[in-house]
């Protein structure tokens, strides 16, 4: 029963999966066709994503509003590049990204913004266990503000944006490979915060 059960639910899994694909195929197609009710579903779809991605690079909430209108302006101006439903994830955050470097370029005497109050879950815990939790999410994130944009980069996108490994490397514009040492490299310097 128990097997039966097991294999019902990974077909579920894997139908989810294979519908939402479709879905960001079909949307891919309609941008690239220049429907702009497609565009307004990317916005819908992204919006927030993008946003707390820029604010967890350490941009301020109105600096973060801006980066985020400008990353859809430019991926509107540059739909024809991209390939597939498949990529649109890494495609978008990659524009992102790049709007960010250019701002950090610009203003390169600015202090990224601080990262706390950002992503704070409530959970049913006690009081005294949420203060423990919120105190380390803090030290955390004061850790991660402190790497280098490259490094900060790739924590964002792969750990806090929850982007594949593939995702975040297309995102970042690298290799696998490349994308995956700078993961060890940040986790190594943020340990030794920890330590």
């Amino acid at each position: 029963m128990e097997k039966k059960t097991q294999s019902t639910e990974q077909k579920a899994s894997s139908a989810h999966l294979i519908n939402e694909q479709q879905k960001r195929d079909s949307l891919a197609a309609r941008l690239k066709a220049g429907d702009r009710e497609a565009a307004g579903e990317l916005v819908d779809l992204y919006y927030q994503q993008i946003y707390l991605f820029m604010r967890r690079l350490g941009h301020s909430r109105q600096v973060s509003e801006d980066l985020t209108q400008e990353s859809f302006l430019s991926a509107w101006g540059h739909i024809r590049q991209l390939r597939d439903g498949r990529a649109l994830n890494g495609w978008l955050y990659r524009i992102a990204g790049n709007a960010s470097k250019l701002y950090w370029r610009k203003h390169s005497g600015s202090k990224a913004a601080s990262l706390n109050g950002i992503d704070v879950a409530d959970n049913s815990e006690p009081a005294t266990d949420k203060a423990g939790r919120y105190e380390q999410l803090d030290q955390l994130k004061d850790a991660v503000a402190r790497l280098s944009m490259k490094l900060r980069q790739t924590v964002v996108l792969h750990y806090m944006q929850h982007l594949t490994i593939a995702e975040a490397a297309e995102a970042a514009g690298v290799r696998e490979g490349t994308l995956k040492s700078r993961l060890s490299r940040a986790l190594k310097v943020l340990r030794k915060h920890f330590t």
